[in-house]
């Protein structure tokens, strides 16, 4: 009996291993997310966005044109193509209803767009001052953007499940409270919010200084960052406490540890990579943030290669 067992188990692990075994031999590779994601030669990008699953958008800031990639696969093309008069710097995708919020930068206008299909939803006139429209927050009742050459913020309401009214509409903010703006500078530029969407937080490109904006009023609060700044600040991105302050020209991430209230932050990391030519925002998949290398150091041109870059938190 004792031999009997001892042959049965044996058995058993030796099958078990056999299919174990196999069933290795099968499986494929985890597959790697690719470090750099090349773009259309001549694209001139600026936003990028995530959208659902590993999905991402980009705008062309000369042409309005949107293109859609894959994060995993690096493969994309354009969704929205160029038009004209139209523009697309920041831009943020609501997965509540599939549309892409995109700033208009000197048109004075926000685009919205199908995420899905690339099909034109809305264009709404957010000023007629002269104006660049820079980036845009979507929070769970409305969008907002920054203006970099007036001291002021626009507010697109939505409905509560992230719909746009029949007719859309925008609401000009005056920024006041501790908000310096420097004439003929470029001011107020990346834009996130807190989950609830109660404060906003911004970046003046001009003097490196993060404020925390009150959107009812547009009363701002700079943040302590303890004599320190982030010069040269673009894209922003709210992940927790943690504030990711992208400066282009100077091809880094700021990691700033905020203070539960807001009021105060500490430069805690400086991430870099060797693809950097000069980031301007990110967005964030899993562990990493994705970059979109802009390249304002380099004269454009029809062949001018852009790309994303992925970096690890």
């Amino acid at each position: 009996m004792f031999v009997t067992r001892t042959l049965w188990r044996r058995s058993i692990i030796v099958l078990l291993l056999f299919t174990f075994g196999f069933m290795t031999m099968g499986a494929a590779p985890a597959q790697v997310f690719p470090d750099v994601i090349p773009l259309p030669n001549g694209f001139q990008p600026e936003g990028i966005a995530s959208g659902n699953g590993t999905t991402f958008y980009v705008g062309s800031i000369p042409t309005g044109a949107i293109y859609r990639g894959d994060l995993r696969t690096g493969e994309g093309d354009v969704l929205v193509p160029a038009q004209v008069g139209r523009r697309a710097t920041g831009l943020k995708y609501d997965p509540r209803t599939g549309l892409l919020f995109v700033a208009g930068a000197a048109t004075g206008y926000a685009y919205v767009y199908d995420g899905q299909t690339g099909a034109n939803v809305a264009e709404i006139q957010l000023t007629t001052l002269p104006s660049f429209i820079n980036d845009v927050v979507v929070t769970n009742d409305a969008a907002y953007f920054t203006n970099s050459f007036q001291p002021e913020l626009y507010r697109v309401p939505l409905a509560n499940n992230g719909a746009l009214p029949p007719v859309p509409t925008s609401e000009a903010i005056p920024l006041g409270g501790d908000y310096q703006f420097t004439p003929g500078g470029f001011n107020a530029n990346g834009i996130a919010a807190t989950p609830n969407g109660k404060t906003l937080i911004i970046v003046n490109s001009v003097d490196g200084v993060l404020y925390t904006v009150d959107p009812s009023t547009g009363a701002a609060t700079q943040i302590d960052l303890g004599g320190d700044s982030v010069p040269n600040g673009d894209g922003i991105l709210l992940q927790g406490k943690t504030l990711y302050v992208v400066q282009n020209v100077m091809n880094q991430i700021a990691a700033v540890d905020l203070s539960p209230d807001l009021t105060s932050g500490t430069i805690t990391d400086t991430l870099t990579s060797p693809s950097f030519r000069v980031p301007t925002t990110i967005a964030k998949f899993g562990d990493a943030l994705y970059a979109v290398n802009a390249r304002f150091d380099t004269p454009p041109t029809p062949n001018t290669d852009y790309d994303v870059v992925r970096v690890t938190r």
